[in-house]
C-alpha cells in the first residue's frame, strides 16, 4: 500500500472563499476528493478583501509581524489566516496569505467599477508565489506535491528550481502545473522581471521571458516537474497550433511527455436535480417527466410563455467571443424564424449585452436575458432547459455541458477541448450519443446543428432516449483525482 501524499493545492481563486470562474470550482472541489482517497491535502489562496472573515470563519496562524515576503526592492508583510473546506465526507484544512496592501481589495485580478487590471497585479502575485513557499516553512509542513494551477502560480516552479533548489525543506518536494486557459497568461513589461528576484539566467526567452514580456505561465510551462491541462483534447490543441497555444505552444510541444490530460470532474451534490435545492421540483433517470415543472417554473420567472412543443435553449456563460456569441450574432435572426425560445445568463462585453437585450425586446415571446450572476437562476435554467448551447471558439474543459447531461439538458457544443471529449453526436438510428455538435467555428454549422437538435427534439421517443443517455454518465471527481494522483506518484517515485 502506498504511503499517503502530502499535498499542497495552491490556486488563485478557491470556492467558496473566492471566485471569478470555473478555477474556482475546481479548487474547490478535486482537494476533497484527493484527501478522501487517504492523502493529506491542504489549500493556499490569497485572502482578498471580498473575503467576510467572520463567514469565512478565518483564524490567524501566522501574525503580520512576524514574516515579510520581498518582491522587487519592496519587503510586504505577510501573515497566515486559516480556514476549512468542510462537507459531509472531508474537511480540508486552507490557508490565506495575507497582505493588507496587496489582497485588500474588493476584485481578485481586476478593478470592480474600471473593469481593468490591478497595475501591480505582477507584484501581488511575485507576493504569493514567493510567499507560499516561506509560509510552508513556517508551518513546518513539507509537501512532497506543491499543484500549482494556472498563471498567479507560475512563479512557484520557477522558484523551487532556483532560489530554493539547495534548501534541504524543499529537497524531496515536486511540482505540477495545471492550465486551465492559456489564454491567461500573466504577461508583464520586461522591468517586472526584477521584481520577481529570480536569477538573471531567467531573464531571457530561454527562462521566463516571452516576446520581450515577463510570462508568469511560461514560468509554470519551463520549470515545473510536470504539466496537466484539463481535457485530453486541449493537451492536443495547445500544443499544435498557434490559436489554442496563444504563442508557447512551442513550449508545451517541448515538454509533451511531461503533458496529461485530465477532463474536470463535477460535483453532484451540488449539480445534480435529485437533490438540487435550487429548483421547484427534483427528478432523476428514473423520473425525466418531471423535469417539464422545471421548464414551466423557468419560463414563468423569466417571463416567456410555456408550450410543450417549443424547446428552450439555455446559455449561462461569459458574454465573451471565446464563447461563440459572434456567431450567435450572425445567427439571431435565423434563430428567431425558428421553433425555439433561447434564456441567457451572464456578463461579459458590451456589445453582447447589446445583442441579446436587443433581442429580448424585439422578441419578447422568445428571448428572455439576465445579465448578472445568479446561481439559483443558473441551476434552474440548467433543470428548466431542453438545451444548453456551447458554441465556443476554445473551451480547455467547460464545466457547463457536463453539468446539462445530468439535468437530461441535451448539449449544443462545438467540437473542441473539453466539449469534443464530452459530447457525442447522437444517432437516432442507433439511440446512442448525448448530444450534437459541430467542428467548424462557422455560423452556418451552427445553426445546422441547432436545426439536428430541433428535430429530434420533435421525436418524444429519441428526444426521451437522448436525454437518459446523459442522465446516465458519470464525470464525478473520483476519475479525474485518481488520475492526479497517479501524476503525483510518478513524480515521488524519481
Amino acid at each position: 500500500m502506498p504511503r499517503p501524499l502530502n499535498v499542497l493545492f495552491v490556486s488563485s481563486e478557491v470556492e467558496p472563499f473566492a471566485k471569478t470562474g470555473g478555477l474556482a470550482d475546481v479548487s474547490g472541489a478535486l482537494p476533497q476528493v484527493i484527501q478522501q482517497m487517504d492523502n493529506e491535502i491542504r489549500v493556499m489562496l490569497p485572502r482578498y478583501g471580498c473575503i467576510n472573515e467572520r463567514k469565512a470563519k478565518l483564524h490567524e496562524m501566522i501574525r503580520m509581524k512576524d514574516i515579510t515576503i520581498p518582491a522587487g526592492k519592496e519587503h510586504f508583510a505577510a501573515s497566515l489566516k486559516s480556514s476549512f473546506i468542510i462537507t459531509a465526507h472531508s474537511k480540508v484544512q486552507v490557508y490565506l496569505l495575507d497582505n493588507p496592501h496587496l489582497f485588500g481589495r474588493q476584485g481578485l485580478y481586476v478593478h470592480p467599477e474600471t473593469k481593468k487590471d490591478y497595475p501591480d497585479n505582477d507584484i501581488r502575485f511575485t507576493f504569493f508565489c514567493r510567499g507560499v513557499l516561506e509560509m510552508l516553512k513556517h508551518l513546518g509542513w513539507q509537501p512532497d506535491i506543491i499543484h500549482c494551477n494556472d498563471w498567479p502560480t507560475g512563479l512557484v516552479p520557477a522558484y523551487l528550481k532556483t532560489l530554493y533548489k539547495n534548501d534541504p525543506f524543499y529537497k524531496d518536494t515536486r511540482t505540477v502545473f495545471t492550465i486551465h486557459n492559456m489564454a491567461y497568461q500573466g504577461i508583464f513589461p520586461h522591468v517586472a522581471f526584477s521584481r520577481t528576484l529570480l536569477p538573471r539566467e531567467l531573464d531571457s526567452e530561454d527562462g521566463v521571458i516571452a516576446f520581450g514580456n515577463l510570462n508568469f505561465l511560461k514560468a509554470g510551462l519551463v520549470y515545473a516537474d510536470a504539466i496537466t491541462t484539463v481535457s485530453e483534447k486541449y493537451a492536443e490543441e495547445i500544443r499544435s497550433s498557434e490559436e489554442y497555444g496563444c504563442g508557447l505552444q512551442q513550449i508545451v510541444e517541448r515538454r509533451k511527455n511531461d503533458l496529461t490530460g485530465i477532463l474536470n470532474g463535477v460535483d453532484y451534490a451540488v449539480w445534480d436535480p435529485s437533490v438540487d435545492e435550487h429548483i421547484p421540483q427534483r427528478y432523476d433517470i428514473k423520473s425525466p417527466d418531471l423535469k417539464f415543472e422545471n421548464k414551466r417554473a423557468l419560463l414563468e420567472r423569466v417571463g416567456l410563455p410555456c408550450e410543450a412543443s417549443v424547446p428552450v435553449v439555455g446559455i449561462i456563460s461569459r458574454l465573451a467571443d471565446q464563447k461563440g456569441f459572434d456567431l450567435i450574432g450572425e445567427l439571431m435572426d435565423e434563430l428567431m424564424k425558428m421553433g425555439l425560445q433561447l434564456v441567457v445568463l451572464g456578463t461579459g462585453e458590451k456589445k453582447y449585452h447589446d445583442l441579446f437585450e436587443k433581442a429580448a425586446r424585439k422578441h419578447p415571446k422568445k428571448v428572455a436575458v439576465a445579465l448578472r450572476f445568479d446561481d439559483d437562476l443558473a441551476h434552474l435554467i440548467e433543470a428548466g432547459s431542453d438545451m444548453f448551447l456551447m458554441p465556443s471558439r476554445y473551451e480547455p474543459c467547460g464545466l457547463n455541458q457536463i453539468y446539462s447531461l445530468r439535468y437530461g439538458t441535451v448539449p449544443v457544443v462545438r467540437a473542441t477541448g473539453g466539449l469534443d471529449d464530452t459530447i457525442s453526436e447522437f444517432q437516432a438510428s442507433t439511440g446512442s450519443g448525448n448530444g450534437f455538435k459541430f467542428a467548424r467555428y462557422e455560423s452556418g454549422d451552427l445553426l445546422k446543428a441547432l436545426q439536428r437538435a430541433v428535430g429530434v427534439y420533435a421525436d418524444a421517443p429519441a428526444w426521451r432516449k437522448l436525454m437518459k443517455n446523459g442522465m446516465a454518465q458519470d464525470f464525478s471527481w473520483e476519475t479525474s483525482a485518481k488520475k492526479y494522483i497517479q501524476v503525483y506518484r510518478s513524480l515521488v517515485r524519481k
